[in-house]
């Protein structure tokens, strides 16, 4: 499994080992004693999915502790945009953003550790997995818009499809954290 990590501490994307022939392709996605060994220890309490047409926009969404979540995100169909915003205020990427494709052509994944807001833009239409170490907790969700100027995203987009309560979403600059 191919490693990487960005500036955003506890951001990383790893790429599994593909294994193709003339029937199809396998690969693990998931294997937690790997994933120890690699020095991730993580437990994953819930599974969601979701579809998206192409060019709709979900996101900058995020849970307030105590109910944060870390999520391993993947595309299993289509591909799109996912970003993700450093939003542990005591960080030195606090307000810092991180962008990268997911594709089901190339297997990819992305760890989101607790304290950072996500969202996705489809590029395709795409089914969108993501496990988290926390479940769901309607009280605590929040999140900031997509189009937030001080965030300044290049989403790629103009005009996305949103959602009205993403539309409503606050402004980073107006958010307690």
């Amino acid at each position: 499994m191919e490693i990487h990590r960005f500036a955003l501490e506890g951001l990383v994307e790893f790429k599994p080992r593909i294994f193709e022939d003339n029937r199809g392709h396998f690969f693990e996605s998931y294997n937690k004693d790997l994933f120890h060994k690699l020095g991730f220890d993580w437990v994953f309490v819930q599974d969601n999915q979701s579809f998206s047409h192409k060019n709709v926009l979900r996101g900058l969404h995020f849970q307030r502790e105590p109910f944060a979540q870390g999520k391993l995100v993947k595309v299993v169909s289509g591909k799109a945009l996912d970003v993700v915003v450093d939003v542990r205020k005591t960080s030195p990427t606090f307000g810092q953003n991180v962008t990268v494709i997911l594709d089901a052509a190339t297997n990819n994944m992305l760890y989101i550790p607790e304290g950072f807001a996500h969202g996705f833009y489809a590029l395709e239409d795409c089914i969108f997995q993501y496990k988290c170490t926390k479940v769901y907790h309607k009280e605590s969700e929040t999140g900031i818009r997509w189009n937030d100027p001080t965030l300044n995203i290049d989403w790629g987009c103009s005009s996305p499809i949103i959602s009205e309560k993403d539309q409503e979403l606050a402004l980073f600059t107006n958010l307690k954290f």
